[in-house]
């Protein structure tokens, strides 16, 4: 079995991941890490989320800062708040044995860009950023990004779907220069594609875990064909059989996930609805209870939902097959994470049975069929 010692980190890191209880490297993990150590060079990771992708590039980022020089000589864009903020967190956790102390900052909207500045002005050796507030903080001349030696795009798909394009390319035009750029995506459309052809060497390493198996192979696929009016119904009985399992319901609308929520609070779920046009503070709020698990159930759209990374969820319902088949991957892969057992619930119409199979002939994967 591989150790992270094997791989080539060093002792005090793997001291602070054990103590994280992360002792055995993970695909990305195994395949990444000893390549970024040793190489200056682009690099791209496709594997699904919930692999271990922010150790895979975050400890061979920390090994090559050097924290006697009080530059930024690293830079990490990720698509939401909650992303940003967990990385900065992780990176701040492995290096907790770390004798040189190596600064990182978050920067990212719905929050004051006064104290954002401020704290870029100390010592930051590494930045982790959203792409709208790092646009703003460039154009007010107040980043610094001229000795950034690394550029990681983690996430790199959903951020595009989340429409940062025009700023991906406007930030990786303004770091071009002697930066190498990592790529991690779960996914690769042609907008990616068409990113690594402009901004990347042609020669850039690329792996791809699992690539036979487009979604997490620990989620067992179902569905149930049921009507409209039974939608909820089937989510109670389903609900009553995970006990007190913890997971998200998928709803296509706003109305939608306000419906469904009203209707499980009013069976006594413990359950909040998460939506893209909420305050900060109330998404925080109903994220922060999630994740300290006094609540059991979220009801959330694909736009709410990005970028949520939440352990320890058993199941993910969709009630309704998403529009883009790229989102029946990341909602699944919400579920299952970092080697455990999740199950993936779709609730379809009759006249939605065809679909089933699209999605099984595409992603390579068995929806059963089951009764609830």
């Amino acid at each position: 079995m591989t150790t992270f010692k094997a791989l080539g980190v060093r002792n005090e890191y793997v001291k602070g991941l054990k103590e994280l209880g992360i002792t055995t490297p993970t695909d990305v993990q195994r395949e990444a890490i000893p390549y970024l150590l040793e190489n200056n060079a682009d690099f791209i990771g496709l594997a699904q989320t919930g692999t271990g992708k922010t150790a895979a590039y975050g400890l061979p980022i920390l090994h090559k800062i050097d924290a006697s020089k009080n530059t930024t000589q690293a830079l990490i864009l990720s698509p939401t708040r909650e992303l940003v903020q967990q990385i900065k967190k992780q990176l701040f956790k492995f290096t907790k044995y770390v004798d040189d102390r190596i600064f990182v900052e978050a920067v990212y909207g719905g929050e004051k860009i006064e104290r954002q500045i401020k704290n870029l002005k100390r010592t930051t050796h590494i930045i982790v950023a959203t792409p709208g507030r790092l646009i703003d903080l460039i154009e007010r001349g107040d980043v610094d990004l001229k000795n950034i030696q690394t550029l990681v795009l983690d996430e790199a798909d959903e951020m595009l779907s989340m429409g940062f394009k025009l700023e991906l390319n406007r930030i990786l035009k303004y770091t071009s220069g002697t930066r190498k750029t990592w790529l991690f995506s779960a996914t690769m459309p042609e907008e990616i594609r068409s990113i690594v052809k402009k901004y990347m060497n042609a020669s850039a390493k690329q792996i791809e875990i699992n690539k036979n198996t487009l979604v997490n192979a620990n989620i067992t696929h179902q569905f149930v064909q049921t009507t409209i009016p039974e939608k909820v119904n089937v989510i109670i009985k389903f609900l009553e059989k995970r006990h007190a399992e913890r997971g998200i319901i998928f709803a296509r609308t706003k109305a939608g996930t306000q419906k469904i929520t009203k209707q499980l609070k009013e069976e006594g779920f413990s359950v909040e609805a998460l939506e893209g046009d909420m305050q900060q503070k109330e998404r925080d709020k109903v994220m922060r209870a999630f994740k300290n698990e006094s609540l059991q159930v979220l009801v959330a759209t694909d736009v709410a939902a990005r970028g949520i990374d939440v352990q320890n969820l058993g199941f993910v319902v969709h009630h309704q097959l998403p529009e883009k088949l790229e989102y029946y991957t990341h909602r699944s892969g919400r579920t299952a994470r970092a080697g455990k057992k999740g199950v993936s619930l779709v609730l379809v119409l009759n006249n939605e049975r065809s679909k089933i199979k699209e999605v099984e002939r595409t992603l390579q994967i068995q929806i059963s069929e089951i009764n609830i």
